[in-house]
């Protein structure tokens, strides 16, 4: 936008009562006004024929009488010097071009600038805005929908039709870490439909981090492999080691005593017991070739 003024000084209108001649048309300007020029005297007639310039508006001489307006290498009348819509004079106003049409401020706020959609007043150019998913805010009118302060130049989370700061959307929809209660912002894992930070889900016994790991539970309680195991499992009576059953690992029980399937070989021959007779012999089992050996 820009204010135009008319400018100051410029030919000057004067009286003579001596012989004096008009220099276009030679007469006499004796008792008449007269405009000097650098190359003369001339009468008022023939300096508006040879020397005004024509109105960009209503095209016609712009006589030196009526006060000149000029912007752009185009001259106006002051009265033709108009906003292109509400025809407001733009003499001494603010004014804008917009494809060569000269608007007055409030006719190209109506027109060309976007309205916040909060207050629904002009977003002004040049002033600060928020721009997001093809809407316009005042930057002051862009608010968190919970603690209702201005959200700035700082990150936000839409939600439906309302928008909030990180920290009030994280405490008022971010879900609750199970073990250490505060929120879960990305990743975690879930554990019997309950999320969990990775660092906070660990096992019961050692508190070794159990995400992207085998693991086992005991009284809604996860454990690793090695902990249920030492902890819960049955005990091999071969090898002494716990039965945990995981790795697609099998199990032999007889009576009160349990055996993985490699472990399940007779004492004598270590031939595998698997799917075979077997005698027990006090704290052995025997193979009944053995047995019979016996």
């Amino acid at each position: 936008s820009a204010v135009l003024l008319a400018g100051e000084g410029g030919p000057q209108t004067g009286t003579m009562t001596e012989c004096f001649d008009c220099d276009n048309c030679k007469e006499s300007l004796y008792g008449r006004k007269y405009i000097q020029m650098d190359n003369g005297p001339y009468c008022i007639p023939c300096y508006d024929a040879h020397f005004a310039n024509t109105c960009d508006e209503c095209k016609e001489l712009i006589g030196h009488d009526c006060r000149e307006l000029y912007y752009e290498d185009r001259h106006y009348h002051e009265h033709c010097f108009r906003c292109f819509r509400c025809d407001r004079s733009l003499a001494d106003e603010p004014f804008t071009c917009q494809d060569e049409e000269l608007l007055c401020n409030d006719c190209y706020c109506s027109e060309f600038s976007s309205k916040c959609i909060a207050c629904e007043k002009t977003v002004m150019p040049g002033s600060r805005k928020l721009e997001y998913n093809g809407q316009t805010w005042h930057e002051h009118c862009f608010i968190c929908s919970s603690c209702q302060q201005p959200i700035g130049s700082r990150s936000f989370i839409p939600d439906k039709k309302d928008y909030y700061c990180v920290p009030c959307y994280e405490s008022k929809f971010a879900p609750r870490c199970t073990r250490c209660k505060k929120t879960l912002t990305k990743g975690g894992v879930t554990y019997r439909d309950e999320p969990w930070h990775k660092e906070c889900f660990v096992c019961t016994g050692c508190k070794t981090p159990l995400a992207g790991q085998q693991f086992t539970s005991q009284d809604d309680n996860p454990y690793c492999i090695k902990c249920f195991g030492n902890l819960y499992a049955k005990k091999c009576s071969a090898c002494t080691k716990p039965i945990t059953g995981f790795g697609g690992g099998k199990y032999v029980s007889f009576e009160d005593r349990h055996w993985h399937h490699n472990c399940f070989n007779c004492a004598r021959c270590n031939t595998s017991l698997v799917g075979k007779g077997f005698i027990p012999d006090n704290d052995e089992i025997l193979c009944r070739d053995c047995s019979s050996d016996l």
